[in-house]
């Protein structure tokens, strides 16, 4: 590959497998509608995040990046400043490109409490976590700080933890808030969906779908049925993707 010279306003998405991805749609788009000539938007793939550095080489113009999975946590060893607010979290999903190095940032946070607030209600006061990559610990601290308690759920459970196997009526009864943070259910795989026993969620409970496309997954399907509140990830992306423009302009 070689190294692409001329370009002094780029802004690109690290993750992998990424063709199906907003942000690439989302940038270009506003860049036109704002008439910056000049500003373009890639998708970059990396089989492994050892591949980071000589990204950064062959694409000297970089202003802004934006991170997905699964290297949002582990792009931080590659960073030589880190905001306050993502080193709280433990995953940095925007990057600001500067003349004195990258700084790292967490806008899903932001994104996530924005979209979350308008729909809280006063017995939310307990939530499950369904998945432990890098959205998750937004999304957990979010919670926290709302004072709203949080258990995660795993295939592979840590101390503290439970399995999907362990879900039962008392805990989905208990826990009115459900989050997923797992792909499951994003396209072209839409009738994947999280193993819990949806049979006990009410109209008291909440669903929300960290994924976007589709915009309606199985995971939510089983929600709305049982008139559960249900949230896809759309507006929480935007929200994001905004407070990252915010950044990359400050």
């Amino acid at each position: 590959m070689e190294k692409k010279e001329g370009e002094k306003n780029k802004f690109g998405l690290i993750g992998r497998n990424i063709d199906y991805s907003f942000s690439k749609s989302y940038f270009t788009k506003k860049f036109n509608i704002l008439s910056l000539d000049g500003y373009s938007y890639e998708n970059f793939h990396l089989d492994t995040i050892s591949e980071f550095p000589e990204l950064l080489r062959l694409n000297s113009g970089l202003k802004g990046l934006n991170i997905t999975i699964p290297y949002k946590e582990k792009i931080i060893p590659f960073l030589d400043e880190i905001d306050e607010e993502a080193s709280k979290i433990g995953a940095v999903n925007t990057i600001h490109l500067t003349e004195t190095g990258l700084k790292g940032f967490n806008t899903d946070a932001y994104g996530f409490k924005r979209s979350l607030f308008p729909h809280l209600k006063s017995n939310y006061t307990n939530a499950l976590i369904l998945g432990t990559g890098g959205a998750s610990k937004a999304v957990a601290y979010v919670l926290d700080q709302l004072g709203i308690d949080v258990t995660y759920v795993s295939r592979n459970p840590k101390i503290g933890q439970l399995a999907y196997s362990d879900l039962d009526k008392e805990l989905i009864e208990s826990n009115k808030i459900c989050i997923n943070c797992t792909p499951l259910g994003t396209y072209p795989d839409v009738l994947a969906k999280p193993s819990i026993p949806y049979k006990y969620l009410g109209p008291d409970h909440l669903l929300y779908d960290l994924i976007y496309n589709p915009s309606k997954t199985a995971f939510l399907k089983e929600g709305e049925i049982r008139g559960a509140t249900i949230i896809n990830g759309s507006q929480m992306l935007e929200l994001q993707a905004e407070k990252a423009w915010d950044i990359w302009n400050s």
